[in-house]
């Protein structure tokens, strides 16, 4: 399966974890040998000691915040972070309407990313679509996941076009 994968990816392959117990995770897919892995934060004890782990396999790490959970949490990890997902919907399942404060918190986690010089990226993740994606890029955001909003359309490729801003 792990050189599968790694001859089919042609763009970055990022895992989500959505789990307790994150380090058994870390382990049972690191040999994917993914670009990102990113856990949430609420679920773990020590993050600082995950972050180091997954940066020591040669991954890139990152945390996920809830979308009740304030960015301030991370500052005092920002420089050890390749990725912050900000969650845009309660997490659990596709399809759920894009929750609007995540501007606010974007742009106030872009504002810690500049103040500190860290080159960390900020990716958002639910209700992403066509109405909503420049107020994203305009509060700071690099990059979305827009699941539902892409294999939910009828052209998959008109859907990705109409992201690209």
């Amino acid at each position: 399966v792990v050189e599968s994968v790694a001859k089919i990816a042609t763009k970055p392959f990022d895992i989500h974890l959505m789990v307790q117990n994150n380090t058994f995770f870390v382990d049972l897919f690191a040999p994917l040998k993914p670009e990102y892995i990113t856990f949430h934060i609420e679920e773990e004890k020590h993050p600082h000691r995950l972050i180091q782990k997954i940066k020591s396999l040669g991954i890139k790490a990152g945390v996920v915040l809830n979308q009740n959970t304030n960015p301030v949490i991370l500052e005092y990890l920002l420089q050890d972070l390749d990725m912050v997902l900000l969650m845009s919907v309660n997490p659990g399942f596709g399809g759920q309407k894009f929750i609007p404060s995540v501007i606010k918190k974007a742009k106030q986690l872009k504002e810690m990313i500049n103040r500190l010089n860290s080159n960390c990226l900020i990716e958002v993740d639910g209700g992403v679509n066509d109405k909503n994606i420049l107020e994203l890029k305009n509060a700071g955001v690099d990059v979305v996941v827009a699941g539902s909003y892409v294999y939910g359309a009828s052209n998959y490729a008109d859907a990705i076009k109409s992201l690209q801003i």
